[in-house]
């Protein structure tokens, strides 16, 4: 972020002035936008082919992201990267982008674009067009609201509400890096840098949580394939998305705390903070992984193409009936329910 001093000197915003920018720099479309940036709205032409899914979030300053240990451009990753998750646990294609922000006195027409710069950069790899938004000024801090539309083939959409007795239960890649990655920069803020840490493993979970990766080409095969029978992101911890599905299916759940899969970086930062690396993975939100549940006849076949795919999914428990709850076993076979330390806005004290 800029220095207080370089934002005095910064010219003021003008804002048609920077719509016309970013219509410049980030407004090319495609033959599906017959009207992008520059008008009351946009206009595109829908599939027949497919089911539009569409997707919003609204990022407050305080709450989802900090200007002393984030840039303008790592916050506008990371907002469209929890978007472009949200499509990818429906099975889905992301395709065009909204933006709103609001924006402070004290922000500056740089920070505005680097914001854009990260939210581009995060959606290039998967060709999503921005075709519109809205600029305000703000009384108090910077807001960011994301609008992303996709596709699913109509039919193919992965919801939370399919999960059956007996399903194994699965998740892509590996949980609780961002909320490493979170606690090491805030660590760094407050001046105790946990130095023990090799740098590689500091980069990757500062990665992890800075730049996250959505789970895009994994969410359309599990949709493609009809592998998966219910599906979610896991963005704001295992143990509060896994209760969205069992709600959802009417159902229960059993996780094996041993299974779950920790990168070596989280071991390593957990034993060097002296915390507990299986209760990072269960409570860290924002890691967007998927996860999902899988017929257990399947599995074989299952796990034989993805491995052939390089999809990287543990098999992490199974579904069971309502009844039993939701409950973890411990490596030691004690089996007791499990506690919901996700994050939830609005709880009390939270």
């Amino acid at each position: 972020m800029a220095s207080p001093a370089q934002r005095k000197a910064s010219p003021p915003i003008r804002e048609f002035d920077l719509i016309r920018q970013l219509q410049r720099r980030h407004g090319a479309g495609n033959a599906s936008i017959l009207r992008g940036i520059g008008d009351d709205a946009a206009v595109i032409v829908p599939s027949r082919r497919a089911w539009q899914l569409l997707t919003t979030d609204l990022l407050t300053e305080g709450i989802h992201f900090d200007l002393r240990t984030a840039t303008c451009f790592d916050i506008g990753f990371r907002a469209v990267a929890a978007n472009l998750s949200d499509i990818a646990a429906m099975g889905g294609r992301p395709q065009y982008l909204l933006v709103a922000i609001a924006v402070p006195r004290s922000g500056s027409g740089r920070e505005i674009l680097q914001l854009y710069r990260g939210m581009m950069a995060a959606c290039r790899s998967h060709k999503v067009r921005l075709i519109g938004g809205d600029t305000s000024a703000s009384s108090s801090g910077w807001f960011v609201g994301i609008t992303l539309i996709g596709s699913v083939p109509p039919g193919r959409a992965l919801l939370r509400s399919g999960a059956r007795v007996g399903d194994d239960i699965y998740v892509t890649g590996t949980l609780g890096d961002s909320l490493a990655g979170l606690a090491l920069l805030e660590e760094a803020r407050n001046g105790a840098a946990t130095t023990s840490l090799p740098e590689r493993h500091r980069r990757y979970l500062l990665r992890r949580h800075l730049h996250p990766t959505a789970r895009i080409e994994e969410g359309h095969w599990l949709s493609a394939r009809r592998w998966a029978t219910a599906a979610i992101d896991v963005s704001d911890g295992l143990s509060g998305d896994l209760r969205h599905i069992c709600e959802e299916s009417g159902v229960g759940a059993e996780i094996d705390l041993a299974a779950l899969p920790l990168s070596p970086a989280l071991r390593t930062y957990a034993k060097s903070a002296g915390r507990d690396p299986v209760a990072l993975a269960l409570a860290g939100g924002e890691d967007y992984e998927l996860l999902f549940t899988v017929p257990a006849r399947d599995r074989p076949r299952f796990e034989r193409m993805a491995a052939g795919r390089r999809l990287h999914a543990a098999r992490i428990g199974a579904i069971g009936p309502a009844r039993a709850g939701i409950r973890a076993v411990s490596p030691d076979g004690r089996r007791r329910p499990l506690p919901v330390t996700s994050y939830e806005h609005f709880r009390s004290g939270g």
